[in-house]
This record gives structure tokens, C-alpha cells and sequence, in this order.
């Protein structure tokens, strides 16, 4: 008796896959997201030269690989739609090279002719900008080692430097550098990383990778949590328990890029990638209005001891926090999107935030919040401010941040550290409770707007409303205006 598996394989012979990406960073997001879209794209039978080498460069990266060979580079996809869970395997990726200190095994690879693009998921922290500046950082410890030491270097772009060096020793054209990473101008603040590091040890080297290395800029969306013990029962219920590493998201995706890949590239159009000169404006829309929503409803939650994402959607005060901040703060300074309502774009994603077969937590929402508040929620405060406006509910999420990072939700539970810079963060926001502009005086976060009067009183009076009543009491004042 044939046995049919509760879940789908890859549609396509996959011995007839060549490899024409290296990806570098192979996380959650980018398993439910490139690499399904170039699975659906063999699946048609095309672009099969377009398969992917995986790679890291960072030691968690090595267990990674471990898991994904032991399963032939398959990973398994779960997407959680409300009407009904279904499970896939994605065959994209052929490969996942060795992760070495000196990144040989990934310099190699990326040297070969047949690569024509190196993309990336390092995470918005790992593009070496200065936050104060929105400029790469030349003078990042990391950086300065690879500068003086090229040949070896650690960090992901000290490879593709390296790699791009032996291609131009070789005669062999550049390959584009693709960013799949959430952070505005990805293309441009990848191409400022690769550069700056040049610069440092070779300027020609510079010179050249600007005149002949593309950097498409991109947007990319999907809700892809992480993987716990839940993901892995769940994987166990489709028949899959011997995968410690599968991918849960939802069913919503979406990717933006600019048509810029003078090595070529996959038809990734055949399979609902947009192609436009305007990634910008998908890009403002999404990282105002998704990633600051979920900023918005990040901090509130944490402080009230709510754990899941759909669980705070369906608190009254935090949903109509998010609705008064995003109506009325957010969308009204969003450049128009071509072909886009903005109002019906925000109610699909608070339908997304919903979804309670997500289970995305609270806690990963309000993880790193000293690299994502200067890119989803700073400039929209500065935005209001430049005309005229105070935007107080994104002022008081920020009084929220800064209540979250004492270490105390509102029952007195303790946070645990959920920063990079959780002690710097904790100890500026226990100072922040004499001294509230001690907070927005942090510069490399707030820039020069920390010093604005207006936004340091309304500041001040929420942190201390925050200190004095709670989160919710606060909420319900600010909701009913």
C-alpha cells in the first residue's frame, strides 16, 4: 500500500538544478520567503540554473548547516493559514558551504562564474550603520579587522569583497549583491558597506565594485516566527519529526525589487515578484506601516504580560492604540504607493496580526529595539514634526520602549535582557525616571530630535503617566483623546 505524506515535495527534478546564488544567512525568513519563491519558480521548469548555495558566517550558522545536509539542504515550510495549516518541503537550496573563520570555503564559491548573485539575510543590526548618522560606519571594530586583514576576513562583507577582488584578478564579470534583509534602501546601504570597506584597505578595489557591482534595492514581507518546541510538534504532526529546523509563516508574501542585475537573474515575475523602479515607495509603506505597527503594539503588550501577537490584537486598547497611532500618525505622511490604497493595505495587515495560528510572540516583537526604533519609528515622529505636527501616540510608544527597557512589566514581573544593548538601555531608562530627557538624549537613537522641547514634554508626562497609573490606564486616556 502506497502511503501518501500529509505533505508536499518539490515539484521539479532537482538533480537538474544548477547553482547561481549564494545566500548568505540562512534564518527562518529567508527559507519561507527567496527560497520558496525560486521552489515555485522550478516548479514551472525555469530559471532551473538559478539554485542556491547556503552560507554563514557566524557560528550559530554551523549548526544550521548541520540540520539542513542532513536532510539534503530540503526545509520544511508550514504555512499557517486560519481555514487550515499545510506543509511543504522547499528544494531550492542544493548546497550549504562550510562555515570557516576566515571564510575561504564562501570566497571560493562566490569566485565561480556560475554565481551571479550573493544575497543576503544578516539582519537589520548587520549592515555596520551608524544610527545617529544613517551612514556605514567605517570605524565598526569588525570592519577595521577586515581592513587589515582582506584575505581573511569575518564579516559577510569582507567576503563578498574578497570574492569580488578574485573575480576582477580572474576577468570574471561581478555578481549582483542582492539584500533580502527589512531596512530602507537595502540595496544602497549594502553597496555603502561593501564600498566603505574597500576604501579602507583598497581604494581601486572601491572604485571598481561602484562602477560595476549592482546593489538592487528590495522590499520584503512575511510574518515567519521562530522555531520552537510548537513548530516542532507541528512539523511531527505532518510527518516530519525528524526535522529540528522548520519554518512556520504566513500565508501573505510579498517581494518588491528593482530590475537591476546585469549578471541576469531568475524570471522571478512568473511567480509574483514586483519588478519597479519604485521600491522606495512599497519600502516607506511597509516599514512605517507594518514593522512601526508592530513597534506600536510591541511595548504595550510586554509591559501587560500579553504573550502572543494575535493576543494583544484582540485587547481593545492596544488595537485601538494601533488604529488612533496608525490612522492619524502613520499613514497620513506615507508617500503614495503606485496602484496601492494605503487604508486597505493597513486593515490586510491588522488582519495578519490577527492570525492566531502565527503564535508570533510579543517578545520577538519588542527584541532589538535599538536597531529597529531609528528605522520604523523615529522618522515618522521627525516626519510629523516637519510639518508641524506632534505626534504623540509615537511619542508615547516611545515612552513605552523606554518603560519596557527598566527590566518590570506593570505586575512587576522581570523582563528579561531583549536588547543588544539591554544594559545600557536599562540603566538609561532607570535614569530616565528623574530624568526623562536622559532617554531621548541618547543621539546614535533619536539624533537631534531628542533635544526638541515639545517632544521631551510630551515625553516626560507620559513616562511618568506610565509610572504612575499603568499601561492600560494610559492607553484608555490617549485612545478616548
Amino acid at each position: 500500500m502506497t502511503i501518501t505524506p500529509a505533505f508536499s515535495l518539490p515539484a521539479y527534478d532537482r538533480s537538474r538544478l544548477i547553482p547561481g546564488i549564494v545566500h548568505i544567512g540562512l534564518g527562518n525568513f529567508h527559507r519561507a520567503h527567496m527560497a520558496v519563491y525560486l521552489d515555485d519558480l522550478f516548479a514551472l521548469g525555469e530559471g532551473m540554473d538559478w539554485a542556491i548555495i547556503g552560507a554563514g558566517v557566524r557560528g550559530p550558522d554551523a549548526r544550521m548547516r548541520d540540520a539542513l545536509l542532513a536532510q539534503d539542504c530540503l526545509s520544511t515550510v508550514i504555512e499557517l493559514d486560519p481555514a487550515g495549516k499545510s506543509a511543504r518541503r522547499i528544494g531550492a537550496m542544493v548546497d550549504f558551504l562550510p562555515v570557516a573563520p576566515d571564510n575561504a570555503p564562501l570566497i571560493a564559491a562566490m569566485s565561480q562564474p556560475n554565481i551571479r548573485i550573493v544575497s543576503l539575510t544578516v539582519t537589520e543590526g548587520g549592515y555596520f550603520v551608524d544610527p545617529a548618522t544613517g551612514q556605514f560606519d567605517p570605524s565598526h571594530p569588525e570592519i577595521l579587522a577586515d581592513a587589515r586583514s582582506p584575505d581573511r576576513p569575518a564579516t559577510a562583507f569582507g567576503a563578498i569583497l574578497a570574492a569580488l577582488r578574485a573575480r576582477r584578478a580572474a576577468g570574471v564579470p561581478a555578481f549582483t549583491v542582492m539584500s533580502c534583509d527589512n531596512l530602507p534602501g537595502n540595496g544602497d546601504v549594502t553597496r555603502a558597506a561593501v564600498t566603505g570597506l574597500a576604501r579602507l584597505s583598497d581604494p581601486a578595489l572601491a572604485d571598481w565594485v561602484a562602477a560595476e557591482v549592482a546593489f538592487p534595492n528590495g522590499m520584503v514581507d512575511r510574518i515567519t516566527p521562530a522555531t520552537g518546541p510548537r513548530e516542532r510538534t507541528m512539523a511531527a504532526s505532518f510527518g516530519l519529526a525528524d526535522d529540528p529546523v522548520p519554518v512556520t509563516c504566513e500565508p501573505f508574501r510579498q517581494w518588491v525589487l528593482e530590475d537591476h542585475f546585469p549578471a541576469g537573474r531568475p524570471p522571478l515575475e512568473k511567480v509574483g515578484v514586483t519588478f519597479t523602479p519604485h521600491v522606495h515607495a512599497y519600502e516607506a509603506m511597509k516599514i512605517r506601516i507594518l514593522n512601526g505597527g508592530h513597534a506600536i503594539i510591541a511595548y504595550p503588550g510586554g509591559l501587560m504580560d500579553i504573550e502572543y501577537v494575535h493576543e494583544a490584537m484582540a485587547d481593545p486598547l492596544i488595537r485601538g492604540f494601533l488604529d488612533k497611532v496608525e490612522r492619524e500618525e502613520i499613514i497620513p505622511i506615507v508617500p503614495p504607493v503606485p496602484g496601492t490604497d494605503l487604508y486597505a493595505y493597513y486593515d490586510q495587515i491588522r488582519a495578519r496580526f490577527s492570525n492566531p495560528e502565527i503564535a508570533d510572540t510579543e517578545r520577538r516583537l519588542c527584541l532589538d529595539g535599538s536597531n529597529r526604533q531609528p528605522k520604523f519609528i523615529i522618522p515618522s515622529i521627525a516626519d510629523n514634526l516637519a510639518r508641524g505636527n506632534l505626534p504623540r501616540g509615537l511619542i508615547l510608544e516611545s515612552a513605552l520602549w523606554c518603560r519596557y527597557c527598566m527590566g518590570r512589566t506593570d505586575a512587576g514581573v522581570e523582563i528579561a535582557p531583549n536588547d543588544p544593548n539591554w544594559d545600557r538601555l536599562q540603566s538609561t531608562a532607570r535614569a530616565a525616571q528623574g530624568d526623562p530627557a536622559k532617554w531621548l538624549a541618547m543621539e546614535d537613537i533619536y539624533g537631534t530630535m531628542g533635544r526638541d522641547p515639545k517632544v521631551i514634554a510630551c515625553f516626560a508626562g507620559f513616562l511618568a503617566d506610565l509610572g504612575a497609573r499603568g499601561t492600560r490606564a494610559v492607553l484608555a486616556d490617549f485612545i478616548g483623546g
